[in-house]
């Protein structure tokens, strides 16, 4: 008998305990190494997610105001100059901030107005494929627009003037197939038919221009405040305005969602502790007679701590490395349910696995230190007592 066929030796006589406690701690360790791997990517990824559900930076140009009153009569703000936003500058200004990467969507709006059927109407001219990124809660009745001559009208507009999809409505002489009716949203998106950029950009003749930039920033890797401190500095000429509500519920969501990954993650660990603990405490008392036997024909007692050392370590090396391929899986499956599964990946690695074995050996060692220690304190005439 050696230090090596003893524990296995035993784990084959009493293969369903050690069945269950290998199969407890790969639990464990699956379930920590998934939520593990999901709080890693859980703040970037959550984040570009919320980013579909608004802006949390808006950009207006500096406007010169003048408040009018008179005689105890106030005629209220007048502008004195309208500013409008040179698109092109400022897309350029924001593709060199040391910050740009943090900004994940920048959505121009220009306003224009026309008539519909003898009726005012507010047109809003949007980028079709950032306004959509950016608004990714939008549902609408028929499709949401895609192309240069599609219209997408909101739910109270769309009932005043009794329009449906697929209809076509001409605007300033050029024909546009309304895509979709948004469905209510309570906000003034309701209200509005949202059109091309460039051609509210034409028919306004305000070309290459826009009245404001709603703006989604990533604010996990640093304070919003230096996110908006470069935008300023990239546009001058514009007021930058961080919608802190916005900004701070978002960061709250996401460290909300990391900080309970650990902390379940630190539980499943402290139990799979404790379950090792437990079974090697109960198998030392079951085999108190073995080990006294060992300890009578010469079995040193760091011999005996070595034997229930290897036992522990030959339960976590396999629990890590199966709980670690377990794990992986687990946490693209959570990635799946959060809907994340598109902004963020997780990749199979061998070197991470191999540590991830090598951890919980160590782990399931240091937990059956303190029974392997009681079990090399017994003393070889309760062997000749057991006799």
């Amino acid at each position: 008998m050696t230090l090596l066929t003893l524990p296995l030796r035993y784990a084959r006589a009493k293969w369903l305990r050690t069945g269950l406690l290998t199969a407890v701690f790969t639990l464990g360790v699956a379930s920590m190494t998934g939520l593990w791997q999901v709080s890693a990517l859980i703040g970037d990824s959550f984040e570009r997610k919320l980013i579909s559900y608004g802006a949390n930076i808006l950009v207006t140009p500096k406007r010169d105001t003048l408040q009018v009153s008179y005689g105890g009569y106030s005629l209220g703000d007048v502008t004195l100059e309208e500013h409008w936003i040179d698109l092109p500058e400022a897309l350029a200004g924001i593709e060199a901030m040391p910050l740009r990467a943090n900004v994940a969507v920048v959505a121009p709006k220009l306003l224009g107005v026309t008539r519909l059927a003898g009726q005012a109407v507010a047109v809003v001219g949007v980028d079709w494929e950032q306004e959509l990124a950016l608004k990714g809660y939008w549902e609408a009745e028929g499709d949401l627009p895609s192309g240069q001559n599609d219209l997408l009208a909101g739910s109270t507009l769309a009932a005043r003037l009794g329009l449906r999809p697929g209809q076509t409505l001409a605007i300033d002489g050029r024909d546009f197939r309304v895509s979709g009716l948004l469905l209510p949203t309570g906000s003034d998106d309701d209200t509005v038919l949202f059109a091309p950029l460039a051609f509210v950009q034409e028919f306004t003749g305000k070309r290459d221009q826009a009245a404001f930039l709603e703006v989604a920033a990533l604010c996990a890797g640093c304070p919003i405040e230096e996110i908006v401190e470069q935008l300023q500095a990239a546009l001058p000429g514009t007021e930058v305005r961080a919608l802190r509500q916005v900004a701070e519920s978002r960061m709250y969501a996401v460290h909300f969602a990391q900080n309970l990954a650990f902390s379940v993650s630190l539980v499943i660990l402290v139990t799979a502790c404790a379950m090792i603990i437990m079974s090697m405490l109960s198998a030392v008392a079951e085999r108190r007679k073995e080990i006294g036997i060992m300890r009578a024909v010469g079995f040193s007692r760091a011999s005996v701590f070595a034997v229930f050392l290897t036992e522990a370590l030959a339960i976590g090396l396999p629990s890590g490395a199966i709980g670690y391929a377990a794990g992986h899986v687990l946490a693209r499956y959570v990635l799946e349910q959060l809907h994340l599964e598109d902004v963020a990946a997780v990749d199979f690695s061998l070197m991470l696995c191999l540590a991830a074995a090598l951890a919980a050996a160590l782990t399931a060692g240091l937990a059956a230190t303190f029974p392997a220690w009681k079990a090399s304190r017994v003393e070889p005439a309760e062997a000749l007592v057991a006799l």
